[in-house]
This record gives structure tokens, sequence and C-alpha cells, in this order.
């Protein structure tokens, strides 16, 4: 079955963006081989918001080859973006009720894993709904002071196991965690 994974950049005191959803923090190395994560993935899981601002983002014509070849990866995927609206839209399928059960039938479709891409308040919702098979943080040499938490308004514990830790060149640390004791 496939597996959701939260694959996501976080700074060291633990925002995942700044107060104004900025992201210029973000490191992209070529060590971190963001290309085979999206290889793994065959399905990417947006919020609304995160969808209006990244679902169908086009890099402009500066950008080099890597960048571009990396979007055009994303957008291969099959996205569904979890809203109270719900709207048409050639790219993507939105969900709006039933969502532990949607989640579920999505995993069950076979196939490779399913991008928990975010924002905020779908992370926080796949939290408090137990969906997330493997948190992949990247934790970013930079402390921001304020914004938006990766944890937020998290009521009981959440038993999490280590199970793989690596560092790049650029200070990034990757931590892998899987739900557990």
């Amino acid at each position: 079955m496939k597996k959701i994974i939260l694959n996501i950049a976080v700074t060291l005191d633990g925002f995942i963006e700044g107060p104004n959803g900025e992201v210029d923090w973000c490191i992209m190395d070529d060590d971190m081989d963001f290309g085979g994560f999206l290889s793994s993935i065959d399905t990417i899981l947006y919020g609304r918001v995160s969808y209006d601002a990244w679902g169908n983002f086009q890099p402009d014509a500066a950008a080099g080859l890597a960048e571009k070849e990396m979007w055009q990866g994303i957008h291969s995927k099959q996205k569904f973006v979890f809203s109270r609206q719900n709207r048409g839209d050639d790219n993507a399928t939105f969900i709006h009720s039933d969502i532990v059960n949607r989640v579920a039938a999505i995993k069950a479709q076979g196939g490779k894993d399913i991008w928990l891409y975010g924002g905020a308040n779908l992370i926080k919702t796949f939290i408090h709904a137990g969906l997330i098979d493997v948190y992949k943080v990247y934790v970013h040499p930079v402390v921001l002071g304020e914004g938006k938490p990766l944890f937020e308004d998290v009521k009981e514990r959440i038993g999490l196991k280590l199970t793989d830790t690596k560092a790049f060149k650029s200070g990034v640390v990757e931590l892998i965690y899987v739900p557990g004791k």
C-alpha cells in the first residue's frame, strides 16, 4: 500500500514559512536528491492555499534547467486538493469531505508513494487524523524567530521513531521518522 510522506523543510526553530509566507531560506542542494524523492511518488496532496500558490507554478524563463525540470516533475504527478471549495480544475481533484475514507482510497490505488505537500492546515489535519506514514523533515540552518510552525495545535503526544538521518553540505539535516513508540 502507498505511504503518505510528509516531506517538508523546517527552520531550526520549527517554522515551515516566515511570518509573511516566505520560504526564501529553503536550501536545495544537489546532494539532497530531490529528484530521487520525486521519482518515488506519483501523487501529491495539497491544501487549497498551497495549491493556489504552487500547484500550477511555472518558473520564469530565466530559471535554470534544473529548476524547470523539477517543476515539470512535480506537475507530472496526480494531484488532490483538500478544500472546503468544490471547484473544477483540470489539473487536480478537489476533496471537500470524508477525508479519512478518501485518503484510504487513494492509498489503496497502488503505485508509488504520496507526498503530503501541505500547507500548514492540511498537515495539521493529517497529524490529528493519524494519516502520516513517514515524517521526512529537513531542518535548515536558520532561525526565523516567527512564522508558521510545523506542529501547531497538537493536543496530544505523538510518538515517533527515528529511522534515518543525513547531513548535507549546506548544513541541512534530514530526519526521517515513522509513527511509533
